[in-house]
């Protein structure tokens, strides 16, 4: 049952907080606020012990310092900053964390380029009838919660948790 909530929790939030971005340019609160309920509930009955649970809590939180003051700068939206955090204490502090992010801003950079060609294109894709959320076309933000996404699908595999289910299969 916890084996399968690991495999299903993390990676359907993500879908789904990226959907969400690539229609509407928010991330709903509640796919961050799962993505932090599951990781209390599911790590201690993983077999995390209590200084790894923290190690993980330390993480979540020095991704939002960064994450807050990049908020407060008008650099990232909050929607992404509640995202990103609430994805890093699935990885800790752990090289995995560090895969992670760096899979976040590979992908970010290319879904940013892709996106600003979309834009200048805008013409060529509404008289073709090209089926793009028109938010997408128009609005002054990139949907970065694709990127976070795309990161944790790519990273999820060595996250700690997934490591231990793969251990407990073996």
């Amino acid at each position: 049952m916890i084996d399968a909530a690991i495999f299903v929790v993390f990676p359907l939030c993500l879908a789904f907080a990226a959907f969400s971005d690539l229609i509407t340019m928010t991330i709903p609160n509640r796919a961050s606020a799962i993505l932090l309920g599951a990781f209390v509930v599911v790590a201690p009955l993983a077999g995390l012990g209590f200084g790894q649970i923290a190690l993980h809590a330390a993480a979540a939180g020095a991704v939002f310092a960064v994450c807050f003051c990049l908020f407060a700068l008008n650099i990232m939206g909050g929607g992404d900053t509640k995202l990103l955090t609430a994805s890093a204490i699935w990885f800790g502090l752990t090289t995995s964390l560090a895969t992670f992010l760096v899979y976040v801003s590979i992908f970010g950079g290319v879904l940013t380029l892709a996106v600003l060609f979309l834009r200048k294109q805008e013409n060529t894709i509404l008289a073709a009838g090209i089926p793009v959320p028109r938010l997408l076309l128009t609005a002054k933000k990139i949907p970065y919660g694709i990127a976070i996404a795309l990161g944790g699908f790519a990273a999820y595999p060595s996250s700690p948790l997934m490591q231990a289910v793969f251990a407990r299969l073996s």
